[in-house]
């Protein structure tokens, strides 16, 4: 039996050549030159670390197939940049793996450690929602330090159980600001419905929380919040000392600027176009605002829903 024809891989980082059957991709070709060629998911194409820039000979790599255009579409990856575990060659190329030092792989590893189903990250649609304290400013500005971290922590344990009770997570907080995330893993539900759910409880519980900040501090909070629904990038952030489950994308700067935009209206709950559309046969009765916000070009529309 003939074989198919045998090319070169010039490795760019090794400065080594191995050889690459036509029949094989170009991380088979790497392993069985026992090249420690990162591929976190098996070669299944379901993840990027097995990725590569081909430098020259990008004219000689197959046509990406329909795994790697999935990944390729969701990740904007450019032409030269191709998954390893799916590409095949009919001539030679020169490549410069993405994922290839010690500290790369250290950081693969530790995620894979931990079990975690969104070990490398993975792009959602979900609902983000940014929420402050109308009158921190003035608190903070009144108390010593001691006093304003006691009732921060305070404000955020309770923020936080209506918030899971809802099924979401707090992302981030900074000062008074929380970002919760709602919908990771749970296609089946409305998660701008559990979102707007959430802030009800938050304002329950702030009826609690104002009780406790009248006898001990002689004021009371109030809440704004800004709710926007899609895609964003879901995944573990590592500082060596601080890891978190976080989203990062411009979509989470969008639900902060419809926060923000709650000052204009002087309302305390808006939200986007996108997230209003997921929930307004459930609110027939809603205002409707028109605005430009921080950063973005354009006007927006904003929903109140009474």
């Amino acid at each position: 039996m003939k074989k198919n024809p045998s090319h070169k891989i010039h490795l760019f980082k090794e400065q080594n050549t191995i050889n690459c059957s036509e029949d094989n991709t170009i991380l088979e070709a790497s392993l069985a030159a026992h090249v420690n060629h990162t591929h976190a998911c098996g070669g299944q194409g379901k993840c990027s670390t097995c990725r590569v820039s081909v430098m020259n000979g990008i004219e000689n790599c197959n046509p990406r197939n329909i795994e790697e255009q999935q990944i390729a579409k969701k990740l904007n990856f450019p032409a030269e940049i191709r998954l390893a575990c799916q590409t095949k060659i009919t001539g030679n190329i020169s490549i410069r793996r993405m994922v290839s030092d010690k500290f790369d792989m250290d950081i693969i590893s530790e995620q894979f450690s931990e079990d975690s189903k969104v070990a490398l990250g993975s792009q959602q649609k979900l609902t983000i929602v940014f929420t402050d304290i109308v009158n921190y400013t003035s608190f903070a500005e009144k108390f010593p330090p001691y006093d304003i971290v006691h009732v921060l922590n305070r404000y955020y344990r309770l923020m936080n159980s209506s918030i899971q009770n809802s099924s979401g997570f707090i992302s981030d907080v900074a000062g008074d600001g929380i970002l919760a995330i709602f919908g990771i893993n749970n296609e089946n539900k409305n998660s701008v419905l559990e979102a707007i759910q959430a802030i009800k409880g938050m304002n329950d519980n702030l009826i609690i929380f104002n009780n406790y900040l009248k006898e001990n501090f002689n004021t009371e909070f109030e809440i704004r919040a800004g709710i926007h629904f899609g895609d964003v990038v879901v995944g573990p952030f590592d500082t060596g000392e601080m890891k978190k489950m976080a989203v990062i994308g411009d979509n989470v700067n969008y639900a902060s600027r419809i926060e923000s935009a709650n000052k204009e209206f002087n309302t305390k709950v808006l939200l986007s176009e996108e997230a209003f559309q997921e929930v307004k046969i459930l609110y027939p009765k809603y205002k409707s605002y028109s605005t430009r916000l921080k950063g973005k070009t354009g006007q927006y529309k904003l929903y109140e829903i009474i």
